[in-house]
């Protein structure tokens, strides 16, 4: 079988990866992540994972290449990684008592293949949150990497009254379910 590389740093990626199996190398896409003017959240996740995915591809021509973005999207626009205390504390705010959708891009590409993709959308309810209780959670966990100022994967499913997906791992950043099923297009053997 081909090489596999995950076209990413983030350790959650690396981690839910893992899960199936395979070997993998993990190498930075190096992509400008931009919103292109009035690009829907949806279109920007596809578009996001198919460059990390070329973009790793095309130094690597001879291994299948995974690309995954996501984009949280709020109100209809994307709402971006918080990046510090504050932020991150309006952005719960904002999102106490209602929902948000996740929009989970993937790509498996390879030189020479056409690349095969996969889109998946998780809706997460947000509890109605005190101001107290969002400054604990953030000074908890410092979900300052993460869009929607949230980890699902810690304390961040306490803030939750419900997640509605197929594929409970899409939160987290890699959906392994259309994962794998990409893999065993390309090849690969998995359960």
């Amino acid at each position: 079988m081909p090489a596999l590389i995950l076209a990413s740093t983030s350790p959650y990626r690396r981690e839910l990866l893992n899960r199936l199996g395979l070997p993998f190398d993990v190498a930075r896409p190096e992509t400008d992540e931009s919103p292109l003017p009035g690009e829907p959240p949806e279109a920007l996740a596809v578009r996001l994972s198919a460059a990390k995915a070329q973009a790793v591809a095309s130094r690597h021509p001879e291994a299948w290449v995974i690309g995954s973005d996501q984009v949280a999207e709020f109100d209809g626009r994307p709402l971006g990684k918080p990046g510090g205390r504050e932020p991150a504390i309006a952005q719960l705010a904002s999102m106490s008592g209602r929902s948000v959708r996740f929009r989970t891009g993937l790509c498996l590409a390879r030189a020479g293949h056409a690349p095969l993709q996969a889109l998946d959308t998780t809706t997460v309810r947000f509890r109605t949150l005190t101001p107290r209780e969002i400054e604990r959670y953030v000074d908890a966990e410092r979900p300052f990497d993460c869009a929607g100022s949230f980890k699902s994967e810690g304390l961040g499913i306490a803030l939750f009254d419900a997640i509605e997906s197929q594929d409970p791992t899409a939160l987290i950043g890699l959906p392994l379910i259309a994962t794998a099923r990409l893999l065993r297009e390309a090849g690969y053997t998995l359960p």
